[in-house]
């Protein structure tokens, strides 16, 4: 899937074309190994072509991408996102696990976009690695394009650099860029909300890709091994009267803090088209991410408004539980250094409630009001819990 170079620069940049020979073997010499990049793109290349829209324009291995906007559009408006994995990826390298992160990465970025309201059009990456391992990279990028799948947008481009000397061997980052379309007039911009509208909070996978700093350095501090038994650990931890996730029940805590930033985008547009064929709209959306829910809610809300949740109202992932037990955290400080259990928190009217609740159960996913949007004078804050 990716152009394979040596890193600044070195020749050749672009859509995920291999590069052989000319000023490329002078860095044969340098610990560069072109034959495994092409045997990695070669192995990607299935799963890459899988997110094709009919939008895309071309094929792999140019110097740069293309894309037409979809057809039909008055007024189009681009949306674009940038973001990373994080130290989320120090645990897959510790378990050897590559095919997970690159969903996380896919999520943080059109999860985001959705939030204005737009349909993600189209993705690229970028994979640094210390040395082409072409399954490992393969592994990646397959689960990029995974992620796109489940977000609908197009993975029609990136880049996997080798930094010999510069990373370790067995060491990589993983960034992305993502583009999504909106008419503009259909564009959220945090204005629309309405004191009295409610707030529709729906269930994450777990910590999703936020937070892992922390996470790392509980683990670390608490001793705890991550190829322990996750039901186990759980039991020992916070008491056999806590029942973990069925799910995760076959895992191991490793494994468990590898599950995959939940991605939300096509739910959240089904959404917006049902609340709209019952006559109502959805007046903004939050992706609770870094600084959870005090940090993220606010921010879709005009200024005079604020949000007060009820956080008895939907359960905490035993994972985050788990996380605070060991690491001293209460439940506050779990839902803003974390999601609190919440990946997404969405703004609709009072009486649209029950209506974008079922929408969401009928894309699969778990949603509950979880507060009301309420005059700032009346609640003395822009969050507040009750």
């Amino acid at each position: 899937m990716s152009d394979v170079r040596s890193g600044a620069g070195a020749p050749g940049a672009g859509a995920h074309g291999a590069k052989s020979g000319g000023a490329w073997s002078a860095y044969r010499g340098a610990g560069v190994d072109i034959d495994a990049g092409e045997r990695a793109i070669e192995l990607m290349r299935a799963s890459v072509e899988a997110t094709r829209r009919p939008e895309v324009i071309g094929g792999l291995g140019g110097f740069a991408s293309a894309m037409a906007l979809p057809a039909g559009m008055r007024e189009p408006i681009l949306v674009s996102s940038t973001d990373g994995v994080g130290t989320k990826i120090a645990i897959a390298i510790l378990l050897g696990r590559y095919d997970t992160v690159g969903h996380d990465l896919v999520a943080m970025c059109a999860d985001d976009l959705v939030c204005a309201g737009a349909e993600p059009l189209f993705f690229l990456d970028y994979v640094a690695v210390g040395r082409v391992f072409p399954e490992r990279v393969a592994a990646i990028v397959g689960s990029v394009a995974d992620g796109c799948r489940l977000a609908g947008c197009a993975l029609i481009g990136g880049e996997t650099a080798e930094h010999p000397g510069l990373m370790e061997p067995d060491e990589f980052d993983l960034a992305g860029f993502c583009v999504g379309v909106v008419e503009h007039d259909r564009l959220l911009d945090g204005t629309a909300a309405c004191a009295g509208d409610a707030l529709i909070g729906i269930a994450a996978a777990g910590l999703h890709s936020n937070g892992f700093s922390l996470v790392r350095r509980i683990v670390a501090d608490a001793g705890v091994d991550l190829g322990e038994g996750y039901a186990d650990l759980v039991c020992r931890i916070l008491g056999p009267e806590t029942a973990p996730e069925p799910e995760t029940l076959p895992l191991t805590l490793g494994e468990v803090l590898l599950t995959p930033t939940r991605i939300y985008a096509q739910a959240i547009l089904a959404l917006r088209r049902r609340l709209d064929d019952a006559g109502s709209d959805l007046r903004g959306v939050a992706h609770i991410t870094g600084g959870g829910l005090p940090g993220n809610v606010p921010r879709v809300l005009p200024d005079g408004l604020g949000a007060r949740v009820h956080p008895a109202v939907w359960p905490m992932p035993s994972i985050m539980r788990l996380m605070g037990a060991l690491g001293g955290l209460s439940e506050a400080e779990l839902r803003s250094t974390f999601n609190g259990g919440l990946g997404m928190v969405c703004v609709v009217p009072a009486g649209a409630t029950n209506t974008a609740i079922l929408s969401l159960e009928e894309d699969g996913l778990a949603a509950w009001q979880v507060g009301e949007v309420v005059a700032t004078d009346a609640l003395g804050a822009r969050y507040s819990e009750s």
